[in-house]
């Protein structure tokens, strides 16, 4: 390896199967939010722009978030990984609901190189849901690119 080649640290870790990183707010609206992801080449889906577009969407600036990403096979199956189930296991484990910008947050620090090493294809953040156009609520989700099988509607960034 040329020694002068820079290794990048992972900002990154694994414990006991869950994966562990934090995120800082920046002020970003959902606006901005929409513009900054479109111009760096993410896919920031109608239903994803809706939610960030909505008065629910509340930016913070300066917010350090601990983020813990619980895997898939918590659950034994994907009709028992609900938002419900979830957060019952999330309440559990004393993790806290988290803002909505922390999807647009972990987009912007994570590549889809980065949620593959990770191993996932998609992370859902577990915020206030936001209520879509049609009045359902929703929660943002960032997925790798070819990673939307088994996640139809969720909006995506």
């Amino acid at each position: 390896m040329n020694q002068t080649a820079k290794i990048q640290e992972k900002s990154w870790h694994e414990k006991d199967g869950i994966i562990y990183f934090s995120v800082v707010s920046n002020g970003t609206t959902g606006e901005e939010w929409i513009v900054r992801l479109e111009g760096k080449g993410y896919n920031v889906s109608p239903y994803a722009k809706q939610l960030l577009r909505s008065d629910d969407f509340e930016p913070t600036n300066g917010a350090t978030t601990e983020v813990a990403v619980l895997p898939g096979s918590l659950w034994s199956d994907d009709t028992a990984r609900t938002t419900k189930n979830v957060r019952r296991e999330a309440k559990t484990r004393k993790f806290t609901k988290l803002n909505a910008e922390v999807a647009c947050l972990i987009r912007e620090q994570f590549s889809d190189e980065d949620l593959a090493a990770m191993g996932l294809w998609w992370i859902v953040v577990m915020h206030t849901p936001i209520e879509d156009s049609d009045g359902y609520p929703a929660l943002l989700g960032v997925f790798r690119h070819g990673g939307r099988e088994g996640a139809e509607g969720l909006p995506e960034l």
